[in-house]
């Protein structure tokens, strides 16, 4: 259950939690044993957060020291998938490129290639930067992060079948009447459509633009935050987030890492996906925090207490035997 001498935080029967830096977590890891990292790393703002980021002009040698062990570890065919939120220069209304300059450099540098580009675009977020969206009103709201999908070769597993859309009404209605909706034709693009495009296939491919908002406020983990009285992270993105990544990129029993573990999404995800999986954070209470997401409701406080208790002091804890007591509690 450990990497080199270090035991997890706390694990499950899929996977493990572990308290350190990801560097030298990864570098235990077996070379080429990992399907998919997928992660948001702290982003390169200019105002300083309480999870830790730093200046742009450093971030970009800080993140590719973690990019390189990432291309070792990852199976041939694996991906590494990396949420970057924009930014801008310090003091004015211009933006920074510190997350185009990230990709270039991993790209030319690192080896790795790039898969597909990615847009998530989250319409709960709140109008941000303050000073040039809500004072001067100089600029609308940033609410699009670029999400990186790298591959250690130019085929990386996928299957798009595993993440389909639902089909819009009006498609489903072609589906149901061909005939009554379109001529199979050569079209101006160029495009031919043909007979095959009333084929129902299960669903829609999906863009690249992912629209999905992040604006949890029921969930177990902050549930369990409020009850111990600890703060939640600050910065978590939503499960749908890598619950479409790690879907259309691995199968059943390949191993999910999340290197900038935070309150543990991935592996929340991986878990219900039953995929394996590792998150490495460097903060004991934020994974102390995010052991709330595997715990089934009606946990009496006290063995939340505990629990969050003994991860922070460092004890190693089986998620199963707790569950187990729990039960027996009730």
């Amino acid at each position: 259950m450990k990497i080199g001498k270090t035991a997890p935080a706390y694990h499950t029967t899929r996977g493990r939690a572990f308290i350190g830096d990801s560097r030298e977590l990864l570098d235990a890891l077996p070379d080429g044993s990992v399907n998919l990292v997928m992660t948001s790393p702290p982003f390169a703002l200019q105002r300083q957060k309480e999870y830790g980021n730093l200046d742009q002009h450093d971030y970009i040698d800080w993140f590719l020291a973690f990019a390189r062990l990432v291309h070792r570890k990852l199976a041939d065919d694996g991906s590494f998938v990396v949420d970057f939120g924009g930014a801008y220069m310090k003091g004015v209304p211009a933006r920074s490129l510190y997350n185009f300059r990230v990709l270039i450099r991993m790209v030319d540098e690192l080896g790795f290639f790039l898969a597909e580009d990615f847009y998530w675009f989250n319409p709960s977020k709140l109008p941000s930067p303050i000073e040039w969206v809500n004072k001067r009103k100089m600029r609308v709201k940033d609410s699009v992060n670029t999400v990186w999908w790298f591959s250690k070769t130019e085929w990386p597993k996928a299957d798009v079948t595993k993440v389909l859309a639902p089909y819009s009404d009006r498609m489903k209605k072609l589906i149901e009447d061909p005939g009554k909706f379109y001529t199979p034709m050569v079209r101006p693009s160029g495009h031919d459509i043909g007979k095959g495009f009333a084929k129902d296939n299960g669903g829609a491919i999906p863009p690249n633009l992912l629209q999905i908002p992040n604006s949890e406020s029921n969930g177990a983990y902050l549930a369990g935050c409020k009850t111990v009285g600890v703060g939640a992270h600050p910065a978590r993105y939503p499960a749908r987030l890598p619950e479409f990544f790690v879907r259309m990129l691995t199968d059943p029993d390949d191993l999910v890492v999340d290197i900038f573990g935070g309150s543990n999404t991935t592996g929340q995800v991986a878990e219900a996906e039953g995929r394996r999986w590792m998150t490495f954070e460097v903060l004991p209470e934020y994974v102390g925090a995010s052991v709330f997401r595997f715990l089934d409701k009606g946990v009496p406080p006290e063995v939340m207490h505990n629990l969050y208790t003994r991860i922070v002091a460092g004890e190693s804890v089986s998620l199963e035997e707790v569950r187990s007591q729990a039960r027996l509690a009730l």
